[in-house]
């Protein structure tokens, strides 16, 4: 949903989330537009789902650190909050203030007023600053878009997904994202 239709610099995005009524509330800005995250239980089940299989990788594997919702921003006029980022290890990660980077793994997972169309938008972000792999989580088709610089794969309950190669040795099927929804 978006809230204001003017471009916004860093410096206003601030403010405006400094705001007491915005306190409670997830907001990113796209190019220059403030733009409201609003998620559903489904969606952060299927979010709880993906972390739960990164987190036992990651455990095992103490090659990258995991996060949900953390703010990232790699330019003026985008800093977005992916539904979960994957950062190899060798990055500082602030105590304060966002990564001032993209993550090197990206999910986002479609929610019911996501439009594709935007969804892609900034899977097309990701890519073009710095991430390798972008997972597009689609709950309504049961399906994954996997994008990277040179390819775009559509996995279904069938398949399975790898992290290959930034996660060497990860799998988790498709049909798994989808547990309990």
């Amino acid at each position: 949903m978006a809230l204001e239709r003017q471009q916004v610099t860093l410096e206003q995005f601030e403010a405006f989330l400094a705001q007491p009524e915005n306190a409670e509330r997830r907001f990113e800005l796209i190019d220059g537009e403030i733009v409201e995250k609003m998620v559903t239980f489904k969606h952060g089940k299927i979010v709880t789902n993906i972390v739960g299989e990164f987190y036992i990788y990651l455990k095992a594997n103490p090659i990258a650190e995991m996060a949900v919702e953390a703010r990232h921003r790699a330019d003026l006029f985008t800093d977005l909050l992916p539904d979960i980022s994957v950062m190899l290890n060798g990055y500082a990660i602030p105590e304060r203030g966002p990564v001032m980077r993209m993550p090197d793994l990206a999910v986002e997972v479609k929610s019911p007023d996501d439009r594709m169309k935007e969804l892609r938008r900034k899977a097309d972000y990701y890519l073009a600053h710095g991430t390798g792999i972008v997972w597009l989580v689609i709950p309504e088709k049961r399906l994954v878009t996997v994008l990277t610089a040179d390819d775009e794969v559509f996995m279904t309950a069938t398949d399975t997904l790898t992290g290959d190669p930034l996660l060497p040795g990860f799998t988790l099927p498709v049909a798994d994202i989808f547990r309990g929804i």
